[in-house]
């Protein structure tokens, strides 16, 4: 899990307006940041099967996520991959 603090920080770098804290660039950028924090943890526990169905499942909703902000709007969302390092 991110902390708080962490995930007010990628809130406010991807927030569109002030109010704004859940469109789709906010959600695909803290699950970027969720899945590199567990990406870490499960390099150190191997065995961790359970974090890694929790990771694949995260992985498999920003791809979803990603489908639908490219329908919607394909220049922000090149933009965002580029931003986030995601292929």
């Amino acid at each position: 899990m991110i902390k708080k603090e962490k995930k007010q920080a990628v809130i406010k770098e991807y927030q569109l307006s002030d109010t704004d804290t859940g469109s789709c660039a906010v959600q695909i950028a803290i699950l970027t940041a969720r899945i590199n924090e567990l990406t870490e943890h499960l390099k150190a526990n191997k065995n961790d099967n359970h974090s890694r169905r929790g990771l694949i499942q995260m992985v498999s909703n920003r791809k979803s996520l990603l489908k639908y902000y490219e329908k919607k709007d394909l220049e922000a969302c090149r933009e965002l991959k580029k931003k986030l390092g995601i292929r």
